[in-house]
């Protein structure tokens, strides 16, 4: 089950392959930079876009240098000549990790675009297709007042829009590079060189740094991720409850030869939304985790580092895989109209205890009058189990001021639905 969701694209952008190929290219940038400056021969550039980092032979290295970027390096300079003496000129450690980390992070962001926009797609088809289905609306779990499950659906695709901007935020953000050497002061790497090996690239350059890449970019990033995550989860839990056998409204998909439980043959279980919201809540820690991220020492310090091996890549996969989870439940969501209409009349025309209470009102009684007419009559049909309509007809103090045909007239679930269409419109699913 795990493997048909799983995401190749995205392990891939976080493979030690992807990474390390990333170090490669922010070095052959800023030869081609320096090149640009005269410092490089261009000449030699040829030979240096030729350069490989063997990953055998680099974590042979590790073992003795404890450290990747200078066993990298050595790794790579083994692979070409001399040119190799001009890769990581005037160049410090974070100016490839952080710079590389943004291509990562760029490439990632790229995919989960595609996947918010796919789900959305799949919401906005979903809400139209039920436009007027209508359903119970729920508060504190108890019967409200009539919907449409479209209007339900309509909510999550506005929240996905939202979502989408606040992504494509984050996105910009941490599409920096970093080429200004130790500490940031470009003491040892010009301006202009940072500037042309970012743009080849295709990252903007910060405009100041000190060693790292300020980490308040990151936080936006995984925040955005987070608040996404949470939007799933939201979603995930009304489908939980909506699929609850007392109210079985909708229902996640559930194929032939699947099983819901080993000990009993019945079960159909919203696994796959329990799994969203499970993966939600890890992606909220990493979050809170990457703002810790952001109060370094002095220059930089590397308590950052470890975390970010564990946070960075973790919330991109886990957001990719619960929202193709998420797409697959609703694009096979089961949905059951005659079932909630079963469930909106279970209170027997409660639901429309507020129109009651607002035709006696426009009658010329107090609103406190009118609720407690109404209230009277509701507790009575809760208690009874009697209809709502009936007990308020047979109230002689309610019929004074509203005919029986006039609560008749009332009791019209197409009142509850009259701007549904307008609402739609400014959703812009005319």
């Amino acid at each position: 089950m795990i493997e048909r969701y799983s995401r190749p694209k995205m392990k891939k952008v976080w493979s030690d392959e992807s990474k390390f190929d990333k170090w490669l290219q922010v070095e052959i940038a800023v030869c081609e930079a320096w090149a640009e400056h005269g410092v490089v021969p261009g000449e030699a550039i040829p030979e240096i876009r030729k350069a490989c980092c063997d990953l055998a032979r680099m974590e042979e290295v590790l073992k003795e240098t404890h450290h990747d970027v200078t066993a990298f390096l050595r790794a790579v300079s083994e692979s070409i000549g001399e040119e190799s003496r001009f890769i990581h000129l005037g160049l410090t450690s974070s100016d490839v990790i952080d710079t590389a980390l943004a291509l990562q992070l760029v490439e990632a962001a790229d995919i989960l675009t595609e996947d918010i926009a796919e789900l959305t797609t799949v919401l906005e088809k979903q809400a139209l297709e039920h436009k007027h289905t209508i359903m119970m609306g729920r508060t504190h779990g108890v019967h409200a007042e009539p919907i449409t499950f479209g209007l339900k659906l309509a909510l999550w695709v506005e929240e996905m829009k939202r979502n989408a901007h606040r992504f494509a935020e984050a996105r910009k953000a941490i599409a920096v590079g970093k080429i200004s050497g130790a500490v940031g002061t470009h003491a040892t790497v010009l301006p202009e060189v940072e500037k042309a090996a970012c743009a080849r690239l295709g990252l903007e350059a910060a405009p100041v740094s000190n060693q790292v890449v300020q980490r308040d970019r990151h936080a936006q990033f995984v925040t955005a991720l987070a608040i996404l995550a949470s939007s799933l989860e939201k979603f995930a839990t009304e489908i939980r409850g909506l699929q609850r056998t007392e109210v079985l409204e909708a229902e996640e998909p559930f194929e032939k030869g699947q099983t819901g439980s080993s000990a009993m043959p019945h079960k159909r279980n919203p696994e796959l939304c329990e799994r969203v919201c499970g993966l939600a809540r890890l992606v909220r820690g990493h979050a809170l985790t990457a703002m810790e991220n952001i109060a370094l020492w002095h220059e930089r310090d590397i308590s950052h580092s470890s975390n970010e091996r564990i946070i960075l890549p973790d919330s991109c996969l886990v957001l990719d895989y619960v929202l193709n989870i998420f797409i697959y439940v609703m694009k096979g969501l089961q949905v059951y109209p005659e079932r909630m209409k079963e469930n909106l009349e279970l209170t027997k025309g409660l639901v429309f205890s507020q129109r009651v209470m607002l035709a006696l009102i426009e009658k010329g009684l107090s609103r406190e009058q009118a609720y407690q007419m109404v209230q009277r009559n509701a507790m009575m049909a809760w208690k009874e189990r009697e209809s709502f309509l009936g007990l308020l007809q047979n109230d002689p103090e309610v019929c004074e001021h509203l005919s029986k045909s006039e609560l008749e007239g009332i009791f019209d679930y197409g009142y509850f639905l009259r701007h549904v269409d307008d609402i739609f419109q400014r959703v812009g699913l005319g």
